[in-house]
C-alpha cells in the first residue's frame, strides 16, 4: 500500500477546530402589565387631591369621591365620576415608574450574566460540550512539555502520583505574573513532604525487590537532597522563583525515577488479535543522527560551533502506546529509517515514504485516553467531548505515526513525522485542530532546537535504539 505524505499534512489541518463559533442566545427582557389581572383598588379622593395639589372639595362630597387604580376597565359605574381625572394625573407617572423598574432589572440581570453565567429563561444549554474547560480556558491543563507528558503517562504507586500532582500544580502556579501564590505553593510542598514520609514503606515497597536498593538512593535524594522536598519548601519561603524553578525540575525527575522502578512493565493486556505483534512494555530512547542536504550545517540554539550532524533524541512510551512503539522500534533496530530523506511542511517533519510497503506492521489506530487504565484501538478522540489523551499532540517535538494510506483506522507501517506545535494554529484550549487524531508515541527530548532547522532533503543518516532494548518483545513471526 502507498504512503499519503500529503495527506497527513493535510490531516495536520482538517480535524473539527476547536475554536468553530458557539452561538449565544439573544436575552431579551420584556416587562409588561396586565390589566386583566390587576384588583380593584380605591383610595380617598381627599388623598388623592393633596397629592396632586388640587383644592379640596366639602366633606359632604368626600365620602362619593371614591377613585380607582389600577382597576379594570368595565362598564360599572363605580367611581365613574372621577377615573379619568385620576387616570390623568397618575398614568404618566406609573408609567415612568415601571420604565425605570424595567430598565433596572434588565441591567441586573445582564451584570449577573456577565459576572456568573447561569441558563435564562427558554435557553436550553444543551449546546454546550461537557469539555467546556478545554474549550473556553485560554490554558489548559494538558502537558505542554514532552518530559510533563511522559511523566504523567508512568503507570505508578498511588501515593507516588499524589505527590507528583501536588508538585505538578506548581508549574502552573509559577506561570502567574507579578506576585506568586507562594502560600498555596508551600502547602503543596508540605503536602507531597508528608506524603513521602508516611508512605515511604508503600512507595518501596512498589518497586521490585533487584532495583530496591536503587529505590532508596533516589528516595533519600527526593527528599533531603539538593534539589529535594526539603530544599524546595526553603526556596519558597525564601519567595525565591527561579530557584523554585530549579529545585522543582530536580524533585519532579527524582519522582520520575522512583516511578519508573515502580512500573516494570505494562499494567493492562494486550486485545488477543494484537498478541503477536511487536509491542515495547516500557519505555526507550531513540537516537537520530540528522545531516544537512545541501552540505551545510545546523547552529545550536546556545550559539556556539556549528556542527554538520545534529543529534536528535526521542524517548518513546510503551505504556500507553505498547504496539507503535514495538514496531517503530523495530523499525529502528532493522536499520529501515538509515539514509532516509526528511520533508517539512509548517507544521511537521515526515519522514520519506519511500522505504518499502512490506517493511513494518499495519498497527491500528492507538490511543490512550487520559483517565482510562488501556489504549483505544482504531478510534479517534473527541476532544469536543472532553477526551483528551495522555501524550497529546499539542507539544513541540512530539513524535506520532502517519495513517496508513488505505484507511485512517490505522497507522501508517513505517512513516513518522516530528509534530512542530504552533499555538498560534491552536484553538482556544491552545490545542491543536488535530488532537486525538494520531497515534502519539514519544516526545523529543534532547535537539527541539534542531527541529526547526530541519529542511526538505535533510537526512538521517542513522537510527539507533540506546535504551529498551530489553523492553522490546519481538514476535515469533511476522503475520
Amino acid at each position: 500500500m502507498t504512503m499519503r505524505p500529503a495527506k497527513t499534512c493535510n490531516n495536520l489541518a482538517m480535524a473539527v477546530p476547536l475554536s468553530s463559533s458557539l452561538m449565544s442566545p439573544k436575552v431579551s427582557i420584556n416587562v409588561s402589565i396586565n390589566s386583566s389581572v390587576f384588583r380593584r383598588y380605591c383610595i380617598s379622593t381627599r388623598s388623592l387631591i393633596l397629592l396632586s395639589k388640587t383644592p379640596a372639595r366639602s366633606a359632604q362630597a368626600q365620602p362619593k369621591l371614591i377613585s380607582c387604580i389600577f382597576s379594570k376597565i368595565d362598564n360599572s359605574t363605580e367611581c365613574s365620576d372621577h377615573k379619568k381625572t385620576i387616570t390623568k394625573l397618575y398614568m404618566p407617572v406609573l408609567e415612568r415608574g415601571i420604565m425605570r423598574l424595567g430598565a433596572t432589572i434588565s441591567v441586573i440581570l445582564v451584570v449577573i450574566q456577565l459576572v456568573s453565567p447561569v441558563p435564562l429563561s427558554r435557553w436550553d444549554p444543551s449546546f454546550l460540550p461537557p469539555a467546556k474547560a478545554v474549550l473556553y480556558s485560554p490554558d489548559t491543563k494538558v502537558p505542554r512539555t514532552g518530559e510533563l507528558a511522559l511523566r504523567k503517562a508512568i503507570p505508578a504507586n498511588t501515593n507516588m502520583k499524589s505527590i507528583q500532582n501536588s508538585l505538578e500544580e506548581l508549574s502552573y502556579l509559577l506561570r502567574i505574573p507579578q506576585r506568586k501564590p507562594f502560600g498555596t505553593m508551600e502547602s503543596n510542598v508540605k503536602k507531597a513532604l508528608k506524603i513521602a514520609v508516611d508512605e515511604k514503606e508503600s512507595i518501596l515497597s512498589s518497586i521490585p525487590s533487584d532495583q530496591r536498593e536503587k529505590g532508596l538512593e533516589i528516595y533519600a535524594s527526593l527528599i533531603d537532597g539538593k534539589g529535594g522536598l526539603q530544599t524546595l519548601l526553603g526556596y519558597i519561603k525564601e519567595k525565591d522563583p527561579d530557584r523554585v524553578s530549579v529545585a522543582l525540575a530536580s524533585s519532579l525527575d527524582s519522582i520520575a525515577q522512583i516511578e519508573l522502578l515502580q512500573a516494570p512493565g505494562l499494567s493492562f493486556l494486550l486485545p488477543a488479535q494484537y498478541s503477536n505483534y511487536p509491542r515495547l512494555t516500557g519505555r526507550a530512547i531513540v537516537e537520530f543522527m540528522v545531516e544537512k542536504g545541501d552540505g551545510s550545517s545546523f547552529t545550536p540554539q546556545a550559539g556556539g560551533i556549528p556542527i554538520k550532524s545534529a543529534k536528535i533524541q526521542v524517548v518513546l512510551d510503551g505504556y500507553s502506546a505498547p504496539l507503535t512503539t514495538g514496531n517503530f522500534a523495530k523499525l529502528v533496530v532493522d536499520g529501515a529509517y538509515n539514509g532516509m530523506t526528511l520533508k517539512c511542511t509548517d507544521q511537521a517533519i515526515l519522514s520519506d515514504n519511500g522505504i518499502d510497503k512490506s517493511v513494518g506492521y499495519s498497527v491500528p489506530l492507538e490511543i490512550m485516553p487520559s483517565g482510562q487504565f488501556e489504549p483505544l484501538y482504531k478510534t479517534t478522540l473527541s476532544i469536543q467531548d472532553g477526551e483528551l489523551p495522555v501524550l497529546p499532540l499539542s507539544v513541540y517535538g512530539a513524535v506520532a505515526m502517519a495513517h496508513d494510506d488505505a484507511s485512517e483506522e490505522y497507522s501508517s507501517p513505517n512513516q513518522f513525522f516530528f509534530y512542530l506545535y504552533d499555538k498560534s494554529y491552536s484553538g482556544l484550549g491552545g490545542l491543536s485542530f488535530d488532537e486525538g487524531q494520531f497515534s502519539v508515541f514519544g516526545y523529543t527530548t534532547i535537539g527541539r532546537d534542531i527541529l526547526p532547522q530541519i529542511k526538505t532533503g535533510d537526512v538521517v543518516r542513522s537510527a539507533k535504539l540506546l535504551e529498551g532494548q530489553d523492553n522490546l518483545v519481538l514476535p515469533v513471526e511476522k503475520l
